[in-house]
C-alpha cells in the first residue's frame, strides 16, 4: 500500500479506520436529510413561494453545470498528459518499481486525471446537494416557526449540518483513497484532486456571489429606497432571485470554498508529509493529518447533534450554536493530546494542530468583534449615517481596513508560532508545521459549514414567512433565527478567509519542496535549489512577480464588482418596469419573478470563463516569462494582496450589513428614516465586496497556486528561447487580455438583457 516504507499494524488499520469515518460523515448525513425530510412544509401560500425559490435554484444549477463541463474536460486531458513532459518522481518509480518508467508515467497521468475529475466532482456535490437540502430546509423551518423556536432552530442547524457533514466525508473520502493506492507517489495524483475542488469552488463562488449580489442590490435600492417597502415585499420582482441568491451564494459558494480549503489543506500535508518520510523513514508524518482529519469528523458528528434551542430567545440559538462548535474543539484537542503522545511519540505535532485550532477561535471573535451589533464598530457606523450615506461609508472602510491589520497579524503569529515549535529543526519541518496548522484550524469543517448555512435557511425562511403572511409570532421567530444567521454567516466568512491564507501557505512550502525535487533531479547544486536559496526579493525578476502578484487580485475584485454592478443595473432597470405593471403595486397583480431569476442566472454564468482563465493563466505566464523563483515572488504576492484585500470586504461589508439591521430595529429612526437610507446605501455598497468579491478570492488565491504547483516542473525543463515556451507565453497573453476585455465588456453602460446576447 505504502511502497517501500513499512508500515506498522497500526498505521494499516488506521488507514482503513479513516475511510470508515469517511462514509460515517456521509452516513450521518444521510441520516439528518431523512429526518429533515420527515418534517412538513407548511401552509398552500408556503408552498408557493418555496416552489418558486427551489425552480429558480434548480435553472441556476443546472445552467452552471453546462458551462463548466467544458473546461473540466478540456483541463482532465491536459492534466493526463502533463505528466509525459517531465520524467517520472523518485516516489512514483519507487511505488511501482516492477514496472517500465513509461508505464508509471501512463498511470500517474491516469490518476492525476481521475483524481481532478473526482475533486471537481466532489465540489460540485457538497455545493449542489448542499445548497437543494438549504432549499428542502428552509420551508419546513418556517412551518416549523409557527410551532416552537426550538424546532425552527434544530430544523435549520440540522440542514445546514448536512452539507457540512458532505464536506467533511468528501473530502477526507478522496485524499484517502488516493493515498492508499498510490502511496508516496500520491503527491503527483493529490495535486490534480485539490486543483479540481478548487477551481470549482473558483466557478461557484463566482457564479454564485454575482447572482445573489446583483439581486440583492437591485431588489433594495428600487424596493427599499425608492418605493419604500419591506425587505421582502411580495410586489418586488426580484425577491425570488434575491432568495435564490441566498442558496447559490452562500450555501453552494461557501461550501465549495471551505471544501476547497479542506482538500488543500490535506494535500500539501501529505506532500510535506512525504518529504519528511523521505528524511526520516517514518510513515507516521502522513499517518498524522488522516487520523486528524477523521479524529475532526467524529468531534463534529458529536458537536453538532447537541445543538439544539430550548427557549424562544434568539441569544439561546447563539450559545446553543457555540456549546456545539467548543464541544467539538474540546473533544478533538483531547484527542490529538493522546495521538501525539501515543502514536508520534513528541509533542510538537501535537500543539501544531492546537494551534490551528486556536487560530479558528480567535479569528471568529475577531470578526464577531469588527462585525457584531453588539461592539463598538458596527455602533459607529449605524451614528454616522446620521450624517449621511458618506460618512457612513467612510466609517465601513476604515473598520474593514483596521479588522485586515488585526486579522494578519493573528496569521503572521500563528505562523511564527509554528516556526518556534520546530525551532532547530530544518526548513521543511516548519512548512510541515504550517500545514499542521492548517488542518487543525479546518477540524471544525462540519461545525463551521452548519453555520454558515444556517444563514441563508434561516434568511430564505425569513422570507417565505414574509411572502405567505404567516402569523407574528413565527415571523418573529424566523426574525430572531436570520439575527442570529447573519452573525454566524460573518463567523465563517473570517474563518473561510483565515484557512484560505493557512492553505495558500502550505501549498507554497509545497512549491518550494517540489520545485526543489525537480532540480535535484536535473542536478543542480544543493546550494542552488530554491529550498536552500529561498525566495530572494532582492533579485529583480522576483521582485516583478512579487509586484504583479500582488496586483492580481485587485484586477480580480475589480472585475467581479463591476460584473456585479452590470447585472444590478439590468435588475433595476427591471423591477422598476414592473412596478409600472398596472395593479402590482395594490397587490392585484403578481409581478414576473422568472424575469429577475434568468437576468441574474445568465449574468453569473457568462462571467465565469473570463475570470477562470486569468486565474489558471497568469502563474503559468508569470512562469514562463520570468523564472520559477520568480513564480514564488508571484505567489507570495497573491497571497499577501488577496489576505487583505479578502479580509477588507468582507469585514467593511459585513459591518455595513449589520449597521443597517440595526437601524431597522428603531434605531435613529428606524426603517423609511433619512439614517436607514443612508444605511441602505452602505449595505448595497458592501454587499458585492463581503458576498462576491471578498469570498471570491479564496479560491482564487489557491487556484493559483495549484497551477503553480503543477507548472512549476515542466517550466524548469525549458530554456527561454524554446519555441514551445515563446508559443506558450503569446497564447497566454492573448487568452489573458482577451479575459479582462470580455469581462469589462459593457462596463460603460448598462444596456437591457436582449441588447447584450441575454
Amino acid at each position: 500500500m505504502f511502497g517501500s516504507i513499512q508500515a506498522t499494524l497500526f498505521e494499516v488499520w488506521a488507514i482503513w479506520g479513516v475511510l470508515a469515518i469517511a462514509f460515517l460523515g456521509l452516513g450521518y448525513a444521510l441520516l439528518l436529510r431523512t429526518q429533515i425530510m420527515k418534517k412538513d412544509k407548511g401552509t398552500p401560500a408556503m408552498l408557493e413561494v418555496w416552489n418558486a425559490i427551489r425552480s429558480g435554484a434548480d435553472a441556476y444549477l443546472k445552467r452552471q453545470l453546462k458551462s463548466i463541463v467544458p473546461l473540466i474536460g478540456v483541463l482532465t486531458v491536459v492534466l493526463f498528459f502533463s505528466v509525459y513532459v517531465i520524467p517520472p518522481s523518485e516516489e512514483a518509480l519507487q511505488r511501482f518499481s516492477n514496472l517500465n518508467p513509461d508505464m508509471v508515467r501512463f498511470i500517474v497521468g491516469l490518476g492525476r486525471a481521475a483524481a481532478f475529475v473526482m475533486g471537481a466532482l466532489f465540489s460540485l456535490m457538497v455545493g449542489q446537494f448542499g445548497m437543494r437540502m438549504a432549499v428542502e430546509g428552509n420551508v419546513r423551518v418556517a412551518s416549523a416557526s409557527r410551532r416552537s423556536f426550538a424546532e425552527a432552530l434544530k430544523i435549520a442547524y440540522r440542514t445546514g449540518t448536512i452539507t457540512g457533514m458532505l464536506t467533511d466525508g468528501l473530502g477526507l473520502l478522496g485524499g484517502t483513497v488516493i493515498f492508499m493506492i498510490f502511496g508516496i507517489a500520491s503527491p503527483d495524483v493529490l495535486l490534480g484532486f485539490g486543483f479540481g475542488g478548487t477551481l470549482l469552488a473558483l466557478f461557484m463562488r463566482v457564479g454564485g456571489g454575482i447572482f445573489t449580489k446583483a439581486a440583492d442590490v437591485g431588489a433594495d435600492l428600487v424596493g427599499k429606497v425608492e418605493r419604500n417597502i419591506p425587505e421582502d415585499d411580495p410586489r418586488n420582482a426580484a425577491v425570488i432571485a434575491d432568495l435564490v441568491g441566498d442558496n447559490v451564494g452562500d450555501c453552494a459558494g461557501m461550501a465549495a470554498d471551505i471544501f476547497e480549503s479542506y482538500e488543500v489543506t490535506i494535500v500539501s500535508g501529505l506532500i510535506l508529509g512525504i518529504a519528511l518520510v523521505s528524511i526520516t523513514g517514518e510513515i507516521k508524518w502522513i499517518i498524522f493529518p488522516l487520523l486528524v482529519r477523521g479524529i475532526g469528523v467524529i468531534s463534529s458528528i458529536i458537536g453538532t447533534y447537541l445543538v439544539r434551542g430550548s427557549k424562544d430567545k434568539k441569544t439561546d440559538a447563539l450559545a446553543s450554536i457555540n456549546k456545539g462548535f467548543f464541544s467539538s474543539a474540546a473533544i478533538s484537542l483531547v484527542a490529538f493530546f493522546f495521538l501525539a503522545r501515543f502514536y508520534m511519540h513528541e509533542w510538537r505535532a501535537f500543539f501544531s494542530v492546537a494551534v490551528g485550532i486556536l487560530l479558528a477561535i480567535v479569528i471568529d471573535e475577531i470578526t464577531k468583534y469588527f462585525t457584531h451589533t453588539h461592539h463598538a464598530p458596527v455602533k459607529e457606523i449605524a451614528g454616522s449615517s446620521r450624517t449621511g450615506s458618506a460618512t457612513l461609508i467612510l466609517r465601513g472602510l476604515s473598520i474593514g481596513l483596521e479588522s485586515s491589520a488585526w486579522q494578519f497579524i493573528v496569521i503572521a503569529l500563528t505562523i511564527m508560532a509554528a516556526v518556534w515549535i520546530y525551532w532547530g529543526q530544518p526548513v521543511i519541518y516548519v512548512l510541515y508545521g504550517v500545514a499542521m496548522t492548517g488542518i487543525g484550524m479546518l477540524t471544525l469543517t462540519g461545525n463551521n459549514v452548519a453555520m454558515d448555512s444556517f444563514g441563508p435557511i434561516a434568511d430564505n425562511a425569513n422570507g417565505i414567512g414574509e411572502m405567505a403572511h404567516l402569523e407574528p409570532q413565527a415571523r418573529q421567530i424566523m426574525a430572531d433565527l436570520d439575527a442570529v444567521g447573519n452573525t454566524t454567516k460573518a463567523i465563517t466568512k473570517g474563518v473561510a478567509i483565515g484557512s484560505a491564507v493557512i492553505a495558500a501557505v502550505s501549498l507554497f512550502g509545497s512549491f518550494l519542496t517540489d520545485v526543489t525535487k525537480v532540480q535535484a533531479q536535473m542536478g543542480i547544486a544543493e546550494h542552488l535549489r530554491l529550498l536552500a536559496t529561498g525566495i530572494r526579493v532582492s533579485q529583480p525578476d522576483v521582485f516583478i512577480g512579487l509586484l504583479i502578484g500582488a496586483a492580481v487580485p485587485c484586477l480580480f475584485s475589480s472585475l467581479i464588482i463591476n460584473s456585479v454592478a452590470r447585472a444590478a443595473a439590468l435588475i433595476v432597470d427591471e423591477v422598476r418596469r414592473q412596478f409600472h405593471i398596472p395593479g402590482l403595486m395594490e397587490g392585484k397583480v403578481k409581478p414576473d419573478y422568472k424575469k429577475a431569476v434568468d437576468i441574474c442566472t445568465v449574468s453569473a454564468q457568462k462571467e465565469l470563463m473570463g475570470l477562470g482563465l486569468i486565474a489558471v493563466l497568469s502563474p503559468i505566464l508569470i512562469g514562463m516569462v520570468l523564472s520559477v523563483e520568480a513564480l514564488g515572488g508571484f505567489l507570495a504576492g497573491v497571497i499577501l494582496s488577496g489576505q487583505l484585500l479578502a479580509v477588507f470586504m468582507a469585514t467593511a461589508g459585513g459591518a455595513w450589513d449589520n449597521a443597517k439591521k440595526t437601524i431597522e430595529d428603531g434605531l435613529y429612526g428606524g426603517k423609511g428614516s433619512d439614517a436607514h437610507k443612508a444605511s441602505v446605501v452602505g449595505d448595497t455598497v458592501g454587499d458585492p465586496l463581503k458576498d462576491t468579491a471578498g469570498p471570491a478570492l479564496n479560491p482564487m488565491i489557491k487556484v493559483i497556486n495549484l497551477v503553480a504547483l503543477l507548472a512549476a516542473p515542466i517550466i524548469i525543463h525549458f530554456n527561454k528561447t524554446d519555441p514551445r515556451i515563446i508559443i506558450g507565453i503569446s497564447v497566454c497573453i492573448v487568452l489573458i487580455f482577451g479575459a479582462i476585455l470580455y469581462s469589462k465588456h459593457g462596463s460603460l453602460s448598462f444596456r437591457r438583457p436582449k441588447e447584450v446576447g441575454f
